[in-house]
């Protein structure tokens, strides 16, 4: 391998430049394809180790490289290099940087091979630390504090603010501690100010989060005043906000403008927000003029919808007709900075195009666009129904521009709902043909407002009683949309004012099944099973809409009403418990509750019930009547005379109201005063027999001449009824003879139903049924006077709501005016 170095020797002094022209072959690069020992060294582990280059100069300058056998031989390249420092033809060339990692001369004394350094045992340990250090200990305290801060925000955004409170204040003291021992060790210019900062800044924000304002002030004045805390002036805003919930508006927009003096010109977001809170306090302070200037030059810097609809709010207050337009079409124009619907339709079949749309149709930024846009109509739409009435000279002709505008622009589906508002707006004024004519201009239109407008009409025709057009209209919007269920809702409805409860409830059913959150057709359902007698299923729907609806007075009284038919007569006091809990004033809850009462026996409490029934509602002639007879029962006839009086004042034609109020003068041993009624009685219904005969019976007790007048008065009054009646008898025995055996037999049932219904009239035949001449006074007890009940719903109560109907309907417990959520969406 050495044949091909050409060396030059140290005693050669003949030729000092022979040599030169020799040609080397290990600087020949074009024959390294060829050569065989320089390819094998590429390919192994030798040809890819680190050059080796010398870490300590000077200490390998003339020593041969020793082996791990000790001895000493010259290393040549596989072609034929001389390695450096090896010994050739006797001269020794000085080694440069040879030594490799483990090789030492230790090896040549026989110590083993430890490149690691393993053999000299473990580190030493590390220096412990002395927790006794005053800088120790301010370490740990400064963790401590920052703890502290972070539990209080994790405390208040979890809804916890006395704990949130309770941290921060904590923080506070510690914080205080932590700076006087830091002055102790360290100069006044070592204290970390940003501690103190957010220590600060965080107790001020749970004051103000739990309404301790005076608190919260004085620390955002502890940290706006000390000039070592940077953008500390910006703080002025929260300053503003409480003073803005103190409704300290003159200070709160003092603050909110020292703090827009203070905010520099780069912060554009931050300034707009300071000056739409000041444009909101103006409005509060009913200064529209400057509130609609801040509101303009935001409009102009960067429109946002929360502005528009403000400033559309300032220009109505002044009433600015013209700039109420111009305010309307700038919230129009105000962009949304949303993707578009198509942007989530798959354009291909490509499996990964709609796995990747599938996850982001419903991610949290698709659901904050869908919340954005739905602000955006909610302002719209509230905006339009605000100004629509006042910019033109009708109603009709601002909502036709709103319209108009709305279709202009990129709320094109909103012009569809403006006019069912319309429709509604036609409504509240009691113009039900102009609400119908509006709503029929959907008929052509595409099949979501079609079935809209379907939906309210035969919503409309149901109330008026026209089920003949609510049914058609309920099947025009079911064919539009059979996945509407408001408009299956009012198809059930009317089958059930027909009378097919069965398939009405199938409606209401399928209904559920496309909404199950749809309580109208839960709640009819309810009804239709209580129809139907299958009173389980008609309460388990009930406590299924109370789980939903915890303060409806109609599902709380149709619970109550169930369980009375099951004749349960605790749940159904408990359940009325509950319903007068939320409706305390509700006259015919409360009577209920004294009826079940006096089922049960307990009259004491029916006293009550009753009493305070009449005391909210002094117009119920049932509860006016059984009052009556519970003084009379209890031997309190002059506290009775005041019910029976208000009682004929409300049925002034009915006799039997005033006989009882002679009757209680009469039993209280008042007998002038019970003479001068029963006069003032037979004045105004001079052929009563009754009055006559208590008025003979009167006179002659007290001795009076005019009984002899009275006597006559009487003799030809049972003459003249004895007559009728024999005249009467007469003509139904003639006419009983031409009659057929069918026809009398039908007499007879009519006859039984007659009788059937004056059972209900017990009270007023009782009534008529006074003493005799020999009879005692005291004869005409208390018993003769039914206190029945009737039910407060009425027949009303079983008419199921309709789609749009969500509150108590009219002869339920209160009246209602119609509403915007009378009509669906």
């Amino acid at each position: 391998m050495m044949q091909n170095v050409h060396l030059a020797p140290e005693t050669d002094e003949d030729d000092l430049y022979s040599g030169y022209n020799d040609y080397n072959p290990t600087y020949d690069t074009e024959e390294l394809e060829n050569d065989t020992a320089f390819q094998q060294a590429v390919r192994t582990s030798h040809g890819r180790r680190p050059p080796i280059t010398a870490k300590i100069p000077n200490t390998a300058a003339t020593r041969p490289i020793a082996t791990g056998y000790g001895s000493k031989t010259s290393l040549t390249s596989s072609l034929g290099r001389p390695m450096t420092g090896a010994i050739q033809d006797g001269v020794t060339r000085p080694m440069t940087a040879v030594r490799a990692a483990g090789f030492t001369k230790a090896a040549l004394r026989g110590s083993a091979f430890d490149p690691l350094g393993q053999s000299r045992g473990p580190a030493p340990p590390l220096e412990a630390k002395n927790e006794d250090s005053p800088e120790e200990k301010i370490r740990q305290l400064e963790k401590k504090v920052n703890e502290l801060v972070e539990e209080s925000c994790i405390a208040n955004s979890c809804g916890d603010l006395k704990l949130a409170l309770e941290k921060a204040k904590d923080a506070g003291r510690k914080e205080r501690v932590l700076v006087r021992q830091r002055e102790q060790v360290t100069t006044p210019e070592n204290i970390n100010l940003d501690l103190t900062y957010s220590v600060l800044f965080n107790l001020a924000s749970q004051y103000s989060a739990n309404e301790m304002y005076a608190e919260a002030l004085n620390t955002y004045q502890v940290i706006v005043k000390n000039k070592m805390f940077s953008n500390a002036g910006r703080l002025k805003v929260n300053m503003g906000n409480i003073y803005l919930k103190q409704r300290n508006y003159s200070k709160a927009i003092k603050f909110y403008r020292m703090a827009l003096d203070q905010i520099p010109s780069v912060h554009k977001e931050m300034r707009i927000k300071i000056m739409q809170n000041i444009g909101v306090t103006f409005i509060k302070t009913g200064q529209y003029s400057d509130a609609i200037n801040s509101f303009e030059h935001i409009m102009s810097m960067a429109p946002n919808l929360k502005v528009g609809f403000n400033l559309i709010l300032s220009y109505f207050a002044v009433g600015d007709r013209e700039k109420m337009k111009k305010a309307f079409q700038k919230l129009i124009a105000v962009p949304l900075e949303i993707d578009e619907d198509d942007k989530y339709i798959s354009p291909s079949d490509d499996p990964h195009t709609n796995l990747v749309i599938e996850a982001i149709k419903n991610d949290h930024l698709r659901q904050m666009e869908r919340e954005r846009k739905a602000m955006a109509e909610k302002y719209i739409m509230t905006a339009a129904k605000l100004i629509a009435p006042v910019i033109e000279t009708s109603f009709a002709i601002g909502y036709d521009w709103c319209v108009e505008v709305v279709k202009a622009s990129q709320y094109v589906e909103l012009a569809n709902d403006l006019e069912i508002n319309k429709a509604i707006t036609y409504l509240r004024q009691k113009d039900f043909n102009q609400a119908v004519e509006t709503l029929k201009m959907f008929e052509k239109k595409d099949s979501r407002v079609k079935s809209a407008a379907a939906t309210n009409l035969s919503f409309l025709y149901y109330l008026e009683n026209e089920f003949t057009q609510a049914n058609s209209y309920a099947d025009l919007a079911v064919n539009s949309d059979r996945y509407n269920p408001s408009a299956l809702t009012n198809k059930g409805n009317t089958v059930f004012a027909n009378g097919d409860y069965e398939k009405a409830a199938e409606f209401y059913k399928e209904a559920l099944r496309n909404d199950s959150s749809c309580t109208e057709a839960l709640y009819n359902i309810g009804l239709t099973y209580k129809k139907l007698n299958r009173l389980d299923e008609a309460l388990d729907c009930f406590l299924k809409l109370h789980a939903i609806l915890r303060n409806s007075a109609q599902v709380l009284y149709q619970i109550a009403n169930v369980y009375e038919i099951m004749e349960d007569p605790n749940q159904s006091i408990e359940w009325l418990m509950q319903l007068i809990s939320v409706v305390p004033t509700d006259s015919r809850a409360l009577s209920k509750l004294g009826e079940l009462y006096d089922n049960e026996g307990d009259k004491s409490q029916a006293f009550q019930y009753y009493y305070e029934s009449y005391r909210y509602f002094p117009s119920n002639i049932e509860v006016i009547e059984w009052l009556g007879a519970y003084y009379i029962d209890t031997q309190f006839c002059e506290k009775a005379i005041k019910y029976f009086e208000r009682a004929a004042l409300i049925q002034p034609t009915q006799v039997k109201w005033q006989l009882m109020v002679a009757s209680c003068y009469r039993r209280s041993g008042n007998y002038q005063k019970a003479l001068d009624t029963y006069k003032e009685i037979h004045r105004k219904f001079p052929e009563n027999v009754e009055c006559l005969r208590f008025l003979v019976r009167l006179c002659t007790d007290i001795g009076l001449k005019e009984v002899q007048e009275y006597a006559t008065k009487l003799k030809r009054l049972e003459k003249m009824k004895e007559i009728r009646e024999q005249r009467i008898k007469s003509g139904r025995e003639s006419s009983g003879s031409s009659r057929s055996k069918r026809e009398g037999s039908a007499g007879s049932d009519s006859g039984q139903n007659s009788s059937s219904s004056s059972k209900g009239e017990r009270l007023s035949a009782k009534l008529r049924s006074l003493p005799g001449t020999n009879e005692p006074y005291e004869s005409s007890s208390n018993k003769e006077i039914d206190a029945s009940y009737v039910d407060p719903l009425g027949p009303q109560t079983e008419r199921p709501k309709t789609a749009a109907k969500k509150r108590i309907d009219e002869d339920d417990f209160a009246d209602e005016e119609l509403g915007d959520d009378l009509l669906p969406e």
